[in-house]
């Protein structure tokens, strides 16, 4: 039997408080060495709180969080050693060069001089700015910007490379490109990725996710397994009277639904088979109707018993607005 490898983070009954604001509500969870792991939710979920607390910069009001087999509380400098972190608040230094950030950088982490340039080099041209070394970072667009957020934090060879909500404020070309590097990075350096976002389709990359919600892990398991989990196709219908419509599907169908996102949305087993039913039964006219199979805003919305969109707009998350950017 082999020896057992300790997990890349391991959290047991994490909370954190913020005088009456409960941001964290006791949360476990456990990363396997090497995977690419995804925390979903809203803003004000909880997510980059419990990030700040793995990498040592928030403590924890109750609980124990281990980040490379070190005690993010007692083992501070060991944790901060074997980490990478990319903030969702851009920390470059505009005025110098690409290059002059990740010096600064390597001196900060006491990277070995003799090795330091082959290593600039190396991960400069891992994220396809080598050739844009000696301009300033306040020349650089957006996506370049946030390329070398993630080229800075793997400039010490972390152990684990944390990302909060990497592509926050990207357009979707440049968020995608974004993701081609996470997964090249991942491919040449033997690291795990924590990745917090509040985008689906992001989290579709990673290997394993964990939805949270107000402050809870509500749903851990690799994207397929949960889309699988749900096994009913949501259908989103339009109508003149939402009410009418919701009143008339519990009267017709039995089926329970609700408004989200401007739209009446309900789920069935086979979607394209109950559409006809739906024209000829439904009480009030439709415009216009939509079957997609289970997603993982389905996933969310079957969870949570909301849209991860309408929880950004506060509905359904009463943390939204007091713990933003927690």
């Amino acid at each position: 039997m082999g020896e057992q490898v300790a997990a890349a983070v391991r959290v047991r009954g994490l909370v954190k408080r913020y005088k009456e604001v409960e941001a964290v509500r006791g949360i476990d969870l456990d990363v396997v060495p090497g995977e690419t792991f995804g925390f979903l939710g809203p803003n004000g979920a909880g997510k980059s709180t419990t990030i700040k607390i793995l990498c040592t910069l928030v403590e924890a009001t109750e609980g124990t969080a281990q980040v490379a087999g070190f005690d993010v509380a007692r083992d501070r400098d060991a944790v901060r050693r074997r980490i990478g972190l990319v903030f969702q608040e851009p920390t470059l230094d505009a005025y110098l060069t690409g290059e002059q950030n990740l010096r600064f950088h390597g001196e900060l982490y006491g990277v070995d001089r003799s090795t330091a340039a082959a290593r600039r080099e190396e991960v400069l041209q891992m994220v396809g700015l080598w050739d844009r070394r000696r301009d300033a970072v306040q020349t650089y667009s957006g996506g370049m910007r946030r390329r070398l957020e993630i080229a800075r934090g793997l400039l010490h060879s972390p152990q684990v490379l944390f990302l909060d909500e990497p592509t926050i404020g990207l357009d979707p070309q440049t968020r995608a490109s974004i993701w081609e590097y996470i997964r090249e990075l991942h491919r040449r350096e033997d690291i795990t990725v924590f990745v917090t976002t509040h985008y689906m389709d992001e989290a579709e990359n990673c290997d394993r996710i964990a939805i949270m919600n107000e402050g809870r892990i509500v749903a851990l398991d690799t994207p397929e397994a949960l889309k699988r989990a749900i096994g009913k196709d949501r259908v989103v219908i339009t109508t003149d009277d939402d009410g009418a419509a919701i009143a008339s599907l519990r009267e017709q169908f039995e089926i329970e639904a609700a408004v989200h996102e401007g739209a009446v949305s309900f789920a069935v087993t086979d979607g394209a088979a109950f559409v006809p039913q739906l024209f000829a039964r439904l009480d009030v006219p439709i415009h216009s109707v939509s079957v997609t199979r289970p997603s993982l805003d389905d996933v969310f919305l079957a969870h949570t018993g909301t849209t991860i969109r309408d929880a950004e707009r506060g509905g359904g998350n009463p943390f939204a607005i007091m713990a933003r950017g927690r």
